[in-house]
């Protein structure tokens, strides 16, 4: 979540550039999100299995506390995540997270 924010923000977490450093550098969520979906998958050669969700792909993804599309990008860095799938299987949930369904082996 940091570097969507960073990414977004162009803020430093030291709080040293609070308008942004090198501002005309800043991403939109959507920029942000795809390059470490997209670009991440495609920087491995697997862009063919990851990247999106879709039949015959694997179901690596989180499930965020919060819409980081619709909140102020200021608030992405302390977004939580609320669970981790891996292969559609659920890894990881968090405490105070509401329970997600789980999804049967493939």
């Amino acid at each position: 979540m940091i570097g969507i924010y960073a990414a977004v923000t162009r803020r430093t977490i030291d709080g040293k550039n609070p308008g942004g450093w090198q501002r005309q550098q800043k991403l939109t969520v959507r920029e942000a999100v795809k390059a470490y979906t997209y670009g991440s998958a495609y920087a491995e050669g697997e862009e063919n299995v990851k990247e999106t969700i879709e039949a015959g792909k694997l179901a690596d993804l989180i499930v965020l506390a919060a819409d980081i599309f619709a909140i102020d990008p200021i608030r992405i860095q302390d977004v939580k995540v609320d669970s981790t799938y891996l292969g559609g299987t659920l890894i990881y949930q968090r405490q105070e997270a509401a329970p997600q369904p789980q999804s049967p082996r493939r």
